[in-house]
């Protein structure tokens, strides 16, 4: 399978259908992960940590983690959703009442006047507009006339630091902004061909909302940011340590429907936010620039630092290093109560990794904040060594660090002839925790070390159950659960 730079996102969820048809439907296989998940969150007893003198200079510019909260995903006639999006819909009723005043721009038109004051419906006749970087103020809507047909496209002489669009007000925040039908191109061309693209902190993306509260963004196009295509961010990103979060996070944002390529980081990323829907979207060849040569790690999809209740939905990635990473720098909060439900990984380099980098290995601390993570129907072909992170082993499926993890509905499908130099093609390892994984089918890594490898040893794994897994030509020893692990088996089917 290939996925070409013309692949439509709504087609997503039938190709993800394909490769579950034989199993449990879509409904049954969420309903089954949520009642997994909430039997797993039951056994999580929260720290409770005493405030120090330090912790509260801190909170001048940070915020504690606060205490968790469990939601479900929904499966009805409606589709498949989290059960906070009432919430959002609610709002999107209060948006279009608000932004009815109606503006009309065409190419040439001064679009910043257009926007002026907000509450009003910005409409982009088809053409490309040439900007510095355009603000939108609470309550508009800002709509092209689609995809590759409205450009918005950032001046020669922009600053590197410049997005393409953003909320007006970062400090004080905006809230009710929706972006519809409209092609984001960040004009990397302006740049030297060998100068990293990206400025620093949330800066250089296509789009950002920093401290945003109801927004949404539909069926749009991402090109060529310096960083991110799609950034749901908090004022700042904040690296306050383990267990602190940034303050002035972004709230119920929903990307539906969108595209990026040929971003320097990520392509549609999350940062000390909370309540996100991204479903139908689809990211593909990211150029790297952000990062060092050989050391890009650009995932299609990423809930990073400090990201809670976090749902994709029924999304597509090739040829990234990671197709989706749920994640945390060492000396920031691990994204938390993240759900994936249909994702597509084609010939990226790690499809699915958790991970909570400084707290893998024995000598570090554990996490404080890396849980519970769910994945219902993901499937991961052909994973590849890749230019983007050079010393990378290819994988399916990483889990580090994260502690209550839900996986149900795996399909691996490697290439029988691909060199995956006797590495695993999926592993469960670092300290990681309370792990559950059911109705796995993995074929064709023959020169695999193993099909799925459950490490031990002074940062080993713990607490995996596995069941209804079946591999074929994955290596001399399929699945291999290290002795000192404690672990449990269902059903295991192994074919040569």
């Amino acid at each position: 399978m290939i996925l070409t730079n013309f692949h439509h996102p709504h087609d997503n969820a039938r190709l993800i259908e394909f490769f579950f048809e034989d199993g449990p439907s879509l409904k049954e296989s969420v309903l089954e992960t949520d009642r997994l998940f909430c039997e797993s969150a039951a056994k999580w007893v929260p720290e409770i940590e005493k405030k120090s003198i330090f912790s509260r200079v801190k909170s001048m510019w940070t915020k504690k983690n606060e205490l968790m909260k469990m939601h479900h995903t929904i499966a009805d006639e409606n589709g498949i959703y989290p059960d906070w999006k009432t919430v959002l819909d609610q709002e999107w009723d209060v948006l279009q009442k608000k932004a009815g005043k109606e503006v009309y721009v065409q190419p040439g038109d001064h679009i910043a006047a257009a926007l002026e004051g907000g509450e009003r419906t910005v409409f982009l006749s088809e053409g490309t507009f040439i900007v510095d970087e355009l603000h939108v103020p609470s309550f508009t809507i800002l709509k092209g006339a689609g995809a590759g047909k409205t450009v918005i496209r950032l001046r020669d002489s922009a600053p590197k630091r410049s997005f393409v669009l953003t909320n007006e007000n970062h400090v004080k925040g905006n809230s009710h902004i929706l972006i519809e039908g409209i092609t984001m191109d960040w004009n990397i061309e302006r740049l030297q061909p060998d100068e990293k693209s990206s400025s620093g902190n949330n800066r250089s993306s296509c789009l950002t909302f920093a401290n945003v509260e109801f927004g949404w963004v539909k069926n749009c196009e991402a090109i060529n940011p310096g960083l991110h295509c799609y950034d749901v961010s908090s004022t700042l990103y904040d690296y306050s340590g383990d267990g602190y979060r940034a303050r002035g996070g972004s709230r119920y944002i929903w990307i539906d429907g969108c595209t990026g390529s040929g971003f320097g980081d990520d392509g549609v990323t999350t940062h000390h936010s909370d309540y996100i829907l991204i479903s139908n979207c689809y990211m593909h060849d990211p150029s790297g620039r952000s990062h060092q040569k050989g050391f890009s790690n650009s995932n299609g999809f990423e809930a990073d630092d400090g990201s809670r209740y976090v749902w994709l939905i029924h999304n597509a990635s090739t040829r990234c290093f990671g197709g989706i990473e749920v994640k945390a720098h060492a000396t920031s909060s691990a994204a938390a109560n993240v759900h994936i439900i249909g994702h597509l990984s084609v010939n990226d380099n790690r499809s699915y990794n958790f991970r909570h980098i400084g707290h893998h290995h024995a000598k570090d601390p554990d996490s404080k904040t890396a849980l519970f993570v769910t994945a219902t129907r993901i499937v991961s072909i052909h994973p590849v060594y890749t230019d983007l992170y050079r010393d990378s082993s290819p994988r399916a499926l990483t889990v580090s660090a994260y502690k209550h993890v839900i996986i149900n509905g795996l399909r691996a499908i490697g290439n029988p002839s691909y060199d995956y130099k006797r590495l695993p093609a999926a592993g469960i390892q670092y300290k990681s925790k309370h792990v559950h994984i059911q109705n796995v089918v993995m074929e064709d890594f023959p020169t695999a070390g193993s099909g799925l490898k459950v490490f031990g040893g002074a940062q080993k794994a713990d607490h995996v159950f596995i069941q209804k897994a079946a591999f074929k030509n994955c290596g001399k020893k399929p699945l291999h659960v290290a002795a000192d692990v404690h672990a449990g088996q269902g059903e295991i089917v192994t074919l040569a």
